[in-house]
């Protein structure tokens, strides 16, 4: 087995000439479908996830370690649920979460867009919050 899970490597032998020859096999999953505010549907990505963390953590002290380490927990626990479709919504409040843990201006950043900040006072509010 390779990379947790994805990749079966075996072994075999032909049954008439006798050579020995490897195949992989991979696990079909099916697509994780991300249900948007607008009521739209997009397949999950995890580059997408990835770029929307690396532009609220720019300019911090969060490590591309720490975007990698947050990226492939929340995709994990995506996949995990076995669900066919997950609200972007829950995504957020994931992001949200793990970078309150680790940034408060990150969190701040991230929070302004994805809670839809209208003006300075729910800019304070969010702060007074922390």
């Amino acid at each position: 087995m390779l990379k947790n899970g994805d990749v079966v490597r075996r072994r075999r032998k032909c049954l008439d000439c006798g050579r020995r020859f490897t195949t992989y096999e991979r696990v079909e999953k099916s697509p994780i479908l991300v249900l948007k505010r607008d009521g739209k549907r997009e397949r999950f990505d995890e580059v997408k996830l990835k770029e929307g963390i690396i532009k609220a953590v720019e300019k911090t002290k969060v490590s591309g370690d720490d975007v990698e380490r947050i990226v492939s927990e929340i995709a994990g626990k995506i996949r995990q649920s076995e669900r066919a479709e997950v609200e972007s919504r829950e995504i957020g409040e994931m992001v949200a979460e793990e970078l309150k843990k680790k940034d408060k201006i990150a969190y701040i950043r991230f929070a302004s867009v994805f809670k839809r900040f209208v003006d300075l006072d729910d800019l304070q509010k969010e702060i007074s919050k922390l």
